[in-house]
């Protein structure tokens, strides 16, 4: 997402943030492709990703790009973690962690929490 190191501390990028939160949603299998590529890469920081994003990662198999509603949810959902704290905010390692583990059997999720 970017970020600019100051003598103040560390912060994201504005423009960044602003590019994800107007991303289109994707009408081609190639822009679905990019989207799950650049949220994936940041999947370890946002809470049930694996189930919010298994609809989506589904439209890629063969011949099953068709969008549905549940679809532009699923977009939204992961569009908004990526785009608000904790995802953006950056950890304490003076803080105590906790791993906090989600398996419903539709997908399994971890986040390091603090």
């Amino acid at each position: 997402m970017g970020n600019f190191i100051t003598a103040e501390g560390v912060s994201t990028d504005p423009q960044k943030v602003e590019a994800v939160k107007n991303w289109p949603l994707p009408t081609i299998i190639k822009q679905l492709r990019g989207f799950l590529g650049l949220t994936g890469y940041y999947r370890r920081f946002i809470r049930e990703f694996g189930v919010i994003s298994k609809l989506l990662t589904d439209l890629l198999k063969k011949d099953n790009f068709k969008w549905s509603p549940a679809g532009s949810t699923a977009f939204e959902q992961l569009k908004s973690a990526l785009t608000q704290a904790p995802v953006l905010a950056f950890s304490d390692v003076n803080k105590t962690f906790m791993v906090e583990i989600d398996a419903r059997g539709q997908g399994i999720s971890v986040v390091l929490m603090q």
